[in-house]
């Protein structure tokens, strides 16, 4: 609770004197909430006539240039890349943020316990841990795509075991070091129980980096997602992702047809540049001692 308040000072200063970090965080958040915009309107876009539906094929020549009737131009298959374009946000984020919070729902319970309790418990969930952060995220990833299949629920379950030792290690590590403060020893002295301890007391000391995992770990899923896009494993063929686009896009490449792989590319691109300025100025702001005051 104390870093709370003393953050509340800190966050004014901060937002009357804007340094480059806060100027690019800023530019963050603009840049996250205009697709969180457009992945919520979209539908409201398409009714009003704006966009077009994305699983329609066109009646028009396949591979058209971009123009006012085809803003982003038409792909091989007919569609409407700039439709494909807006509405693969909705993809991305719906695999993103349930991928993130399954891990987030995993990793910090079990950090909590695992650095509180310590004993053979915490041997175990760290050898475990240990053992599946030694392994690439996106390998893990398309092992499990290849297990659980397509789809969105399956895509953010099969990329979401990448990141629970994440959450695990750093929650474990401020329940190591919290756990010892006076106030938790009076707890303890007072009757308090193990549940009471970590609901009470732990939890709101122990989660201060969270919320940039949160956000750096979403950045790195938009791309493993659109890594299983491009390996036929993400989401079904009709759903609307920027991988799957990419990958039908990469045949017609090297004949020219460069729009199909730029809009798509661009957006996935500028989505994770987003989040990543993002994250990087809530860590600067939480942990104001890696930033310069």
């Amino acid at each position: 609770m104390t870093a709370v308040k003393t953050s509340l000072p800190r966050l004014f200063r901060l937002t009357k004197n804007p340094n480059l970090s806060q100027k690019l965080t800023f530019i963050g958040l603009i840049i996250t909430l205009g697709f969180v915009f457009l992945a919520l309107f979209a539908p409201l876009f398409q009714v009003a006539g704006l966009l077009q539906d994305p699983t329609e094929f066109l009646d028009n020549p396949i591979h058209t240039l971009p123009s006012l009737q085809h803003w982003f131009g038409t792909s091989r298959l007919g569609y409407d890349i700039f439709s494909r374009t807006i509405f693969g946000i909705q993809a991305a984020l719906q695999v993103v943020i349930l991928a993130t919070a399954l891990s987030m729902a995993i990793g910090v319970p079990l950090g909590m316990v695992s650095g509180y309790l310590g004993g053979w418990l915490d041997r175990v969930l760290l050898f475990m841990m240990d053992s599946i952060y030694t392994l690439p995220g996106l390998l893990l990833s398309v092992t499990l795509a290849f297990v659980v299949g397509r789809g969105i629920l399956n895509a953010a379950i099969a990329i979401s075991i990448a990141y629970i030792p994440q959450y695990y290690r750093v929650v474990r590590n401020h329940t190591v070091s919290v756990k010892t403060e006076v106030f938790i020893e009076a707890a303890q002295a007072m009757g308090a129980n193990t549940w009471q301890v970590l609901s009470r007391y732990l939890f709101l000391n122990v989660i201060q980096s969270v919320p940039v995992l949160f956000t750096l770990n979403a950045a790195d899923a938009i791309l493993v997602l659109g890594g299983l896009g491009f390996l036929g494993l993400g989401l079904p063929a009709e759903v609307p992702e920027w991988g799957h686009d990419l990958r039908q896009a990469l045949e017609a490449l090297p004949t020219g047809i460069w729009w199909t792989t730029l809009f798509p590319g661009l957006a996935m691109t500028l989505m994770v540049v987003g989040l990543s300025l993002l994250g990087e100025g809530l860590n600067e702001f939480i942990n104001p001692r890696t930033g310069k005051e």
